[in-house]
């Protein structure tokens, strides 16, 4: 019986399988923290969740419960079953070892670009030329005058979000490892994933 439990520990991340019904718990353990989030249709990989096309579909930036998350060819890929916290990002990339050396100067710094690409690597995936997650828990704020900022997050320790799968999907789920800024407020930690029927 394949797993359907993980802890991610802290700035790493997983990958793995999920049929048409079941439904993707994501935990934030011990609060503050994000987790990136990418399916790919299983059977056609060229298909996978779209944050721009779902903000296009649904002419919002924030979901709620019976919300559809939509894929690059406007279908419904997942569904959102619930949702303790209300806030994630849809609009920034997952980072990259670029931006912490352009914003942080730092070299060779984990990230999501990574943990996401390596996650998927076993199930036949390339590494893309950039990954457009569905950020859970990130809260980005765009404020009046244009500009934008993360701020901390508004998920508190054991909220989760509950994702259904309208379709066969490849999953990876990214501990973001960003310790330099507000996004995980200050300090990576775990991220639970479950896949329940």
């Amino acid at each position: 019986m394949p797993q359907s439990h993980w802890l991610i520990p802290a700035g790493e991340g997983i990958g793995f399988k999920v049929n048409k019904g079941q439904v993707i718990r994501v935990t934030d353990v011990e609060g503050e923290q994000v987790a990136d989030f990418v399916a790919y249709r299983a059977d056609d990989t060229t298909e996978r969740i779209d944050p721009n096309v779902t903000m296009d579909a649904l002419h919002k930036m924030k979901v709620r419960p019976g919300d559809i998350l939509y894929s690059n060819k406007y279908r419904p890929i997942l569904t959102v079953v619930a949702d303790d916290v209300g806030v994630h990002d849809f609009i920034n990339a997952s980072c990259r070892p670029e931006m912490y050396e352009f914003l942080y100067g730092k070299k060779n710094h984990a990230s999501c670009h990574e943990n996401l690409t390596r996650a998927l690597e076993p199930y036949g995936l390339p590494e893309p030329d950039q990954h457009y997650a569905f950020n859970v828990f990130m809260n980005t704020v765009i404020h009046p005058d244009g500009s934008i900022s993360v701020e901390r997050p508004l998920s508190k320790a054991g909220d989760a979000v509950e994702l259904r799968a309208e379709m066969d999907l490849i999953v990876a789920v990214s501990a973001c490892p960003c310790s330099e800024s507000a996004c995980n407020s200050y300090a990576c930690t775990p991220i639970r994933v479950e896949v329940v029927d």
